[in-house]
């Protein structure tokens, strides 16, 4: 993976071209209201109009393993910064 992490199918790793690399993410199914906690480990999808590739745990958490695909919301819930430090996402209390 892009964080140089061996993947893992029972992890909660994620792959968003946008959210920087150790982002925590609560991605929500639209569909089922499935709620699933990741972490941006790599970089992708490459398939047009994806946001977000997720692990076959984390698919099956949002009920989506057998469609595949699913209208999902993703809300950051911390976000590292360049200084090491991390900042909470929108997805948080302040």
């Amino acid at each position: 993976m892009a964080n140089g992490k061996r993947f893992s199918s029972e992890s909660n790793s994620a792959a968003s071209r946008t959210l920087p690399l150790g982002t925590t993410a609560r991605v929500r199914n639209l569909e089922t209201g499935r709620i699933a906690t990741v972490e941006i480990e790599d970089r992708g999808p490459y398939t047009r109009n994806r946001i977000l590739d997720v692990s076959p745990r984390t698919a099956h958490e949002l009920g989506m393993v057998r469609s595949g695909t699913a209208l999902v919301e993703i809300v950051p819930l911390q976000v590292p910064q360049r200084d090491g430090s991390l900042q909470p996402g929108a997805g948080t209390a302040r």
